[in-house]
């Protein structure tokens, strides 16, 4: 890893995002490039709770906690880029597109989401990220979506 990319680690991310267990869903992120580009780590765990429910007996990741978990990781990137640890940075969905789904991700997997900034700058509110998850190099799902960084103080 070059010596200009960053790295979070669980503390630095519980400083950066405001979610908490069970729905922080990013176990830390690497290679942060700015606010251009990085990959978070989610280490899958069948003690996660969705997994009492979805599907008993055949635990599954859902879906919409795949996509969350690279909002997550975007969150992360922006928020170490721009120094907003102990911000009170809250994050909200605008839109997502293009999302598909690849393979089941079960416990035992570790995610792996390669984010990048499709717009946003500096000040501005409103980011768009395009991202991939995949385990073991073989893709999980992919998304674009837009999001709002809300600063409340």
């Amino acid at each position: 890893m070059s010596d200009d990319l960053k790295r979070a680690d669980i503390q630095l991310i519980q400083r950066i995002l405001p979610h908490r267990y069970p729905f922080l869903l990013v176990d830390r992120v690497e290679e942060i490039d700015g606010y251009s580009s990085a990959v978070g780590i989610k280490n899958v765990t069948m003690n996660e709770p969705h997994f009492q429910g979805h599907f008993p007996g055949t635990p599954i990741m859902p879906g919409v906690t795949i996509v969350e978990a690279m909002a997550q990781t975007a969150g992360v990137m922006v928020g170490t880029a721009l120094d907003l640890a102990d911000k009170n940075m809250l994050i909200y969905f605008m839109g997502i597109d293009g999302c598909k789904f690849r393979r089941k991700v079960v416990p035992g997997d570790q995610l792996r989401m390669r984010l990048e900034t499709v717009r946003g700058k500096p000040g501005g509110k409103v980011w768009k990220f395009k991202g991939q998850a995949t385990v073991e190099g073989e893709m999980a799902a992919e998304a674009e979506f837009t999001a709002m960084m809300d600063l409340t103080s």
